[in-house]
């Protein structure tokens, strides 16, 4: 395990999962405050994650295709698949919580505020691990992962004052 998140860590996924997770907990802070049932919820992160990885995917292609002066071949095509796929994944990781809410297993409330939270530990976590693999001590990381971390949590505070 411990290898795995070593080699994701070192892709330039890292910079995609955490576009995504940052629309996740967008969205799942904005529907908490008139909550949809949790199935409801599952799908809306799900269609999104769609939606915003064939954005990203139309976007990279299109680009590419403009700096490049030619069309997108197989490979290329494969390197901005594996992109959006962190894209859409990082969206849509908290519907796995709406689901357990749908199953019975968690109650919707605590489906809600576990992917909000989940979603800022992901985001303040690669804070932190950006840090020491820039070769920050433990303090610097922990101050970035920080940081981080207050920029989503101003999110999830803005949503609940204005609701």
């Amino acid at each position: 395990m411990r290898r795995a998140i070593a080699a994701h860590l070192s892709t330039e996924q890292v910079a995609h999962v955490i576009y995504g997770a940052i629309i996740g907990l967008a969205l799942v802070a904005a529907l908490e405050a008139h909550p949809p049932g949790p199935g409801v919820m599952a799908g809306s992160l799900l269609a999104t994650a769609v939606a915003v990885g064939l954005a990203e995917l139309y976007s990279q292609v299109v680009g590419a295709e403009t700096r490049m002066r030619r069309r997108v071949g197989r490979a290329e095509l494969g390197h901005l698949l594996r992109n959006v796929a962190a894209v859409a994944f990082g969206v849509a990781f908290p519907s796995v919580f709406f689901v357990l809410a749908a199953a019975g297993v968690l109650e919707d409330d605590t489906a809600f505020t576990i992917a909000k939270w989940s979603g800022l530990g992901l985001i303040s976590f690669y804070g932190f691990a950006a840090g020491r693999l820039a070769g920050a001590g433990v303090t610097a990381s922990l101050v970035q992962a920080l940081a981080v971390g207050v920029i989503g949590g101003a999110l999830i505070a803005f949503k609940a004052l204005i609701h």
